[in-house]
């Protein structure tokens, strides 16, 4: 079991360091085929491992991008000038939300499942006036790591949200084939265009041809000259990452209308990011209500999001 210390984004000056504060010890399961470890900071999953020990998850190095796999919540990807209004009142929050830097308490923990919870407090209704709960569960069955986030309105109101996967993977993965030789497949054919960001991080009007040929994403560093990619109009429920003749992951995204693919050009990760939401796109001044990917959580209810992540030998 290990310790980390996470760094905090700018932005969230009103919610706790708690970088500053003794780290919280990581929480362990393991199975036949896999093992994992969650930072309570976050909720993040911070390790991923095969059964010899290999690393398929990024180990965060600060010095290239410090994330391993965040929760992005209660957005998706950047707000035009920072801030978001509800009704006549703005708030601010930076890139993804607030999740990924506050601290979970956890429900239960054993061997194969362990259950984190964040709650609504006095600081997160400075930047976010909603009540809730998020609760992530995190459940090993042999090679398939089974991720269920349930976002909860504990409220009177409508709760608006919403929420992101954001898991990076060794590129390329721990077998000895050869970075280039790695690419991203897909469930279905993906012939729709894709969108990029501006340079304020915001949803570029125009879409792009797909780089997707057939089921197929060959992965090069010229991928991500322009950031992420994003597919609007993602058809699978699933894609398969890896090199053709080694292990490869799967990753299955059932609850997820978008999917970003994002790495920094020579980096030694790819991300495959299952999302219900996006960015401002340029230019956009309306109701948080209105923002692409909101969805509503009416009281006494909650929303579901699930994500696997599957090994396959």
């Amino acid at each position: 079991m290990r310790d980390t210390a996470a760094l905090i984004p700018d932005g969230i000056a009103h919610l706790p360091d708690r970088s500053k504060s003794s780290p919280p010890a990581w929480v362990p399961l393991r199975s036949s085929a896999l093992s994992v470890e969650i930072n309570p900071l976050g909720a993040q999953l911070s390790t991923l491992r095969d059964a010899d020990g290999r690393d398929l998850l990024w180990d965060g190095d600060p010095a290239v991008w410090n994330g391993r796999a965040p929760l992005l919540f209660p957005i998706v990807g950047t707000l035009a000038g920072g801030e978001y209004r509800v009704g006549n009142k703005t708030y601010r929050l930076p890139r993804h939300g607030l999740a990924r830097v506050r601290l979970f308490s956890i429900l239960r923990a054993d061997d194969r499942a362990a259950t984190f919870r964040l709650v609504s407090d006095a600081a997160s209704f400075e930047v976010y006036p909603f009540e809730f709960e998020l609760d992530v569960t995190f459940e090993l069955h042999e090679a398939s790591l089974t991720v269920m986030s349930c976002i909860r309105n504990t409220g009177r109101a409508d709760l608006l949200a919403s929420f992101g996967y954001h898991p990076a993977f060794r590129w390329p993965l721990p077998y000895g084939r050869a970075r280039a030789a790695h690419y991203v497949e897909f469930a279905l054919p993906e012939p729709a265009p894709i969108r990029r960001l501006d340079g304020n991080g915001l949803l570029a009007s125009d879409a792009r041809p797909t780089p997707v040929v057939g089921r197929r994403l060959a992965l090069v560093d010229e991928l991500f000259q322009e950031d992420a990619l994003i597919m609007d109009q993602v058809r699978s429920r699933s894609v398969t990452y890896g090199a053709p003749d080694g292990p490869r992951l799967q990753v299955e995204f059932p609850d997820a209308p978008y999917l970003g693919l994002w790495s920094k050009p020579g980096a030694g990760f790819v991300c495959v990011e299952p999302w219900h939401g996006l960015s401002d796109p340029a230019g956009f001044a309306g109701d948080f209500r209105d923002k692409p990917g909101v969805f509503t959580v009416p009281p006494g209810t909650a929303r579901p999001v699930k994500m696997v992540i599957t090994w396959t030998g």
